[in-house]
């Protein structure tokens, strides 16, 4: 498993690039992906989760690579894993959860929620979307897709860069700060998840134990 050793330069020019138009999912020529197993070190349950939230979106054209988030895992640890599923090559990186997800501010996600004003983590399935610039600089919008995400959008969850992610963080204080449900990065965590699930690629997030 690879650890994230991005740099913070700016982002590269795909993620601002237009997407190119959708292929037939149903055409012999539209994209597939050959991983059918878990990489090492992903939780084969969830992998297989998030696999299938793929494979029943055709519509969701680019898909070579897909984040799952394990929220099982300690805010302090590596939990965000951008999986290629061509190579089945995994990079990780940290990743902060929702204050309303640990109100005890242990590190670890104690529940997920949907709710207006909750600031909690979503579990579910997501694609990405628009970036945008705003209070954490260059971000990136989230759609979700499932009955327990699916106000996302209207919370405002979207990927972006917090001081309270970076890693010295997780090394002085053994966890992250706590977001309001966005999924928030070190600077240089932010760059390399973005670049990698531009142009609506999958995001699965989910806690199994």
């Amino acid at each position: 498993m690879l650890s994230s050793t991005a740099s913070s330069v700016g982002l590269p020019a795909l993620v601002f690039r237009t997407p190119p138009p959708i292929a037939d999912p149903l055409s012999p020529f539209a994209p597939k992906s050959a991983l059918t197993t878990a990489p090492a070190g992903i939780d084969p349950t969830l992998f297989a989760k998030a696999k299938a939230a793929l494979d029943s979106r055709p519509w969701i054209q680019h898909r070579d690579v897909i984040g799952v988030v394990d929220f099982s895992v300690a805010s302090a640890e590596p939990r965000f894993h951008l999986i290629d599923l061509m190579s089945g090559q995994v990079e990780s990186h940290r990743v902060a959860h929702g204050r309303g997800s640990d109100p005890d501010h242990s590190g670890y996600l104690e529940r997920f929620s949907n709710r207006f004003g909750s600031e909690a983590s979503s579990n579910g399935a997501y694609v990405t979307a628009d970036t945008y610039d705003g209070k954490y600089g260059t971000s990136m919008k989230v759609q979700g897709l499932d009955w327990s995400n699916n106000n996302a959008e209207g919370r405002a969850i979207v990927i972006h860069n917090a001081w309270y992610a970076e890693d010295n963080v997780a090394r002085d204080f053994g966890k992250l700060g706590r977001s309001e449900g966005c999924f928030a990065f070190s600077r240089a965590s932010q760059w390399r998840v973005m670049s990698r699930l531009a142009n609506g690629r999958l995001i699965y997030a989910d806690k199994l134990a």
